[in-house]
């Protein structure tokens, strides 16, 4: 998806994945302060995955494209979106890494009654903050998503960023049979109790990739955004130097990542600047290196012959601020969180105790059945969210949370929080540089993280694992803001 500015205009082109997209152009006379009306269709649908000659492949779909359609709002402009049920079964929308008000949050039970098959829920609110964010179910998670149901949302900033092309990639893995159908077998044990459901085909905004074609000299605002199962990734971008300029929506300082890979786990994403500074006709591949031994080729940055400029753009680009309120960490109340559970080595569950989705269980078949694998000090809530849930902890309207999450499994998990960023203060004792924020922040095994936020938007609000399967298997708390 490319989203190329210029000063007059704002249009669409080709995506270099294979995949032609569309906006409408609003007129100049537009004022901020008028409703942007949308509607969104769920249903079953087909789509091919690996290319026009591959095999049809049954999902379901907004608006029958997987991924869904490409979201445009923009910041502080009211957004109504009618979303129509027409599957067999429950659904809901959140709308993820928006800081909104908690009735539209898409949790059913907790924040809204499911969206029944057959009828349609109205979402509306004010998107605070400009950024790359995504949005899919909340009901029946782990199937759901892993059918298909995943859209991006861009919230564009007042004033186009000075770039020559705005691209947005959205990676998504599959776990597909040798005849292209979805395989079964959602929620598995080895899947619930290990690293989740990780699939066997990569697509790149709805199918295998092809080579991405650019210009030396060049400068591209490209958005990454995974909506994996549970897939992490960690691009290396050869013969380039990504610059990081947000993180999950927030704008952060420019700066390069370390040892020049993007890590980006499920539900993250990261804004970057690529400067093209390849040889005109040159090819440089763009890998996923994250799993040891199973580094492969996601795409390629293929230059044309005839260079956009004659020299690249060297000056940082730096997006503007949101308008996040700042933690007061000298009167902060402070909260700990400590992740439990999951296959060990040898086959072994730790043992994770205490009280499992509202009751005891036994722990002899864990993620079977919804069964609890994980838990969040010692309680499970499985599934995706119901009325009643008791909260971990309650903070009061304003005041400042230092929050501490401790990951005392053998796996990585990355951790979303609903309704708010979090500015990340410390990575196991080291400072986090670069005034980052986030909303969905990643543990490696034994990892220590602190972060603080403002509690200012009130509601009960989830706090969970974004591997689909942990958060089904009991990864998953909800907080109250009163």
């Amino acid at each position: 998806m490319d989203f190329s500015h210029s000063i007059s205009r704002r249009r669409f082109v080709v995506a270099a994945a294979g995949v032609a997209a569309a906006t409408l152009v609003r007129p100049a006379t537009l004022r901020a302060s008028a409703v942007d009306e949308r509607r969104i269709r769920i249903a079953p649908g087909q789509v091919r995955f690996t290319g026009p000659n591959g095999p049809f492949t049954p999902v379901w779909a907004y608006d029958g494209t997987v991924p869904g359609p490409m979201l445009r709002l923009r910041q502080g402009q009211p957004a109504r979106i009618t979303v129509e049920n027409a599957l067999d079964e429950d659904t809901t929308v959140h709308w993820h890494g928006i800081r909104l008000q908690n009735a539209m949050d898409g949790v059913p039970g907790l924040t809204q009654p499911p969206i029944k098959p057959g009828t349609d829920f109205v979402y509306e609110f004010t998107p605070p903050d400009a950024g790359t964010f995504w949005y899919h179910p909340h009901a029946d998670s782990l199937v759901q998503l892993g059918r298909g149901l995943a859209g991006a949302l861009v919230v564009e900033e007042a004033e186009p960023v000075a770039v020559d092309r705005d691209l947005l990639w959205l990676l998504q893995d599959w776990r597909l049979a040798a005849d292209g159908q979805i395989a079964g077998g959602f929620g598995s044990m080895m899947d619930a109790s290990m690293s989740g459901r990780v699939g066997n085909v990569v697509t790149l905004n709805g199918t295998t990739p092809t080579d991405l074609s650019v210009k030396t000299g060049e400068r591209v605002r490209l958005r990454l955004a995974n909506a994996s199962l549970a897939r992490m990734m960690a691009l290396r971008f050869e013969g380039h130097r990504p610059v990081v300029v947000a993180i999950d929506g927030q704008p952060c300082e420019p700066h390069e990542p370390d040892d020049g890979r993007l890590v980006l786990a499920p539900a993250m994403r990261i804004d970057v600047v690529l400067d093209m500074q390849g040889d005109p006709g040159s090819r440089h591949a763009v890998i996923d290196d994250f799993y040891d031994g199973l580094a492969y080729t996601l795409t390629n940055l293929a230059y044309d012959k005839a260079p956009f400029r004659a020299h690249p753009l060297t000056a940082y680009l730096a997006l503007p601020r949101n308008p996040v309120p700042a933690p007061d960490l000298a009167n902060a109340v402070r909260q700990e969180i400590v992740l439990q559970g999951g296959m060990m080595g040898g086959g072994k569950l730790k043992g994770v105790g205490g009280m499992m989705g509202g009751g005891m269980m036994g722990m002899g078949m864990p993620g079977m059945n919804g069964g609890a694998a994980w838990a969040i000090n010692g309680m499970s809530m499985t599934g995706d969210g119901h009325a009643g849930m008791a909260p971990q902890f309650t903070l009061p309207r304003g005041a400042t949370c230092h929050l501490t999450m401790r990951n005392e499994t053998a796996w990585w998990h990355p951790m979303h929080v609903h309704g708010f960023s979090l500015s990340v203060l410390s990575h196991n004792g080291s400072p986090v540089p670069h005034r980052q924020w986030q909303d969905t922040v990643l543990l490696a095994p034994k990892d220590t993280i602190e972060c603080a936020f403002v509690a200012d938007n009130p509601g009960d609000w989830m706090l969970h694992c974004h591997v689909a399967d942990h958060q089904m298997a009991g990864l998953m708390t909800v907080f109250r803001v009163t």
